[in-house]
């Protein structure tokens, strides 16, 4: 979900790393630890929640000593860096890394590099050349193909409309790379069948969206449906519609497939959810940490499922939840055999 942009004095971190540029950071930890730590966003948020369940699950399943720690919320670049930072000088030998912004975890990523640890970066994806200046570009990304979630919800909308119509977009932070990609997929599904009247930011935060989508629905009385980023401000979306009246009559999709928004496809005040699944993108990482300790080359990308849940199978959903209801292809599975 939810996630950044590259900051401009990005240089100034990476410039004193440059030396780094000779380090593995796909090879196993220089110590031969099998030890992992993993550092990930806010717990403040559901879907975090799920990703830190995966890691652990898996951890135990493996039997590998394993910690998480997170950020404070979904926008605490500082404190995640320096968390990294208290773990980077420890006897861990592959870290799970998911940053805020592309940028915000480059200085501790190349003290992982000059230490020849693994790096496994889930979910937000570190910017390529940020990390590479460092020389320390991870040795697998895991991650939702996030135009492609955003593609899914768009065919869906226009299925909902299909007699056309105006629509918003609830976009997360202003620049975010996560929510810039689903914007992207999203207009790519609805072009030429639908017509976009707004894009708004609401920092992923359900109160933040509950007004932006009440501001946008006085200035819209027309309006048929919205794509929001995540489910949290699809909620708060969906209480907007709700509070205008309008339930049912405004179509409301989302992306993230966190429990609550499940429930509300459901009951039938989100219409739609692309499901992602941050309890398999954990519990993957954690299997890469497993598969580059037994000495195994990781895969350089690996797309994590994704589902589209709606009112018919919202229940099958629901049971199978935090694991996908659909089978998908795990190369790291393959890896540990």
């Amino acid at each position: 979900m939810r996630r950044g942009s590259v900051v401009a004095t990005a240089a100034a971190v990476v410039a004193g790393a440059l030396v780094l540029s000779g380090c593995g950071s796909g090879d196993t930890g220089a110590s031969g630890s099998t030890k992992v730590a993993a550092v990930i966003k806010g717990l403040d948020n559901p879907f975090f929640q799920s990703m830190q369940q995966g890691i652990e699950t898996q951890a135990k399943s493996a039997k590998m000593s394993t910690t998480v720690q997170a950020a404070n919320s979904i926008t605490d670049t500082t404190g995640q860096a320096d968390k990294l930072n208290g773990l980077a000088g420890q006897d861990y030998g592959c870290f799970i890394v998911n940053p805020i912004s592309g940028s915000n975890l480059v200085q501790g990523l190349a003290k992982l590099a000059a230490a020849k640890k693994t790096i496994v970066n889930i979910d937000n994806p570190v910017d390529a050349k940020a990390a590479k200046a460092a020389g320390a570009t991870p040795a697998t990304y895991i991650g939702t193909d996030n135009v492609a979630a955003g593609e899914m919800a768009g065919r869906r909308m226009t299925e909902l409309l299909p007699k056309g119509g105006k629509v918003a977009v609830i976009g997360g932070i202003a620049g975010d790379v996560t929510s810039n990609a689903r914007v992207e997929g999203f207009k790519k599904g609805v072009d030429g069948k639908l017509t976009v009247v707004q894009t708004v930011a609401a920092d992923w935060d359900r109160q933040t969206a509950l007004t932006k989508a009440t501001d946008v629905l006085r200035a819209n009385k027309d309006l048929s449906g919205f794509f929001v980023a995540n489910d949290d401000m699809g909620l708060g979306v969906a209480r907007a519609v709700a509070n205008a009246g309008k339930t049912g009559k405004v179509k409301v999709i989302s992306v993230d497939g966190v429990k609550d928004a499940l429930k509300a496809v459901e009951s039938g005040t989100l219409d739609a959810t692309v499901a992602q699944y941050p309890y398999a993108i954990g519990q993957m990482g954690l299997e890469a940490c497993q598969a580059a300790a037994k000495g195994k080359k990781l895969p350089a990308d690996v797309k994590a499922p994704v589902e589209l849940v709606t009112k018919d199978n919202a229940g099958k959903a629901l049971a199978a939840t935090p694991k996908p209801f659909g089978s998908y292809d795990d190369p790291f599975k393959k890896l540990l055999r």
